[in-house]
């Protein structure tokens, strides 16, 4: 059974088919070798999450996704990932890409963190960006 979820908060869901979703994230859990005890996805508008941004974390702006990571064990996933669908759709404006591509990438980018991977450097940066793409070819 596939322990990752999917909630919305102030959206409508997004998703046609949550199992093809759903097998892609879990295909990137596994391949990275590590387990899912459960992972959810709230999506959520910009005021939301940067409620969340304030009030957990004391930052006082906007942002795409944020991951909390919940997991006692070592190479298991067990955490919430924020999304802000306000974001996705500006980011996808933006980088030229569709809505879709931008949701899945941002998904993938969240599990990353929790599998251990950060972004805090241009070189650490890179190596999730290559990640990144590498994870979003099995979406096709």
């Amino acid at each position: 059974m596939v322990n990752i979820h999917f909630f919305h908060e102030d959206i409508p869901p997004l998703f046609q088919d949550e199992t093809f979703v759903k097998n892609k994230l879990t295909d990137v859990i596994l391949k990275e070798s590590f387990s899912i005890k459960s992972l959810s996805f709230i999506f959520c508008t910009d005021d939301y999450l940067f409620n969340i941004n304030a009030k957990y974390l004391n930052h006082f702006y906007y942002t795409d996704v944020i991951t909390f990571d919940n997991s006692e064990s070592p190479q298991v996933i067990d955490g919430d990932i924020f999304i802000s669908i306000d974001r996705i759709f500006e980011n996808a404006s933006v980088y030229n890409s569709l809505f879709l591509s931008e949701l899945y990438r941002v998904m993938v980018h969240g599990i990353l963190h929790l599998i251990g991977f950060d972004d805090k450097t241009p070189q650490l940066k890179s190596l999730m960006r290559e990640k990144e793409d590498f994870y979003l070819s099995l979406f096709n």
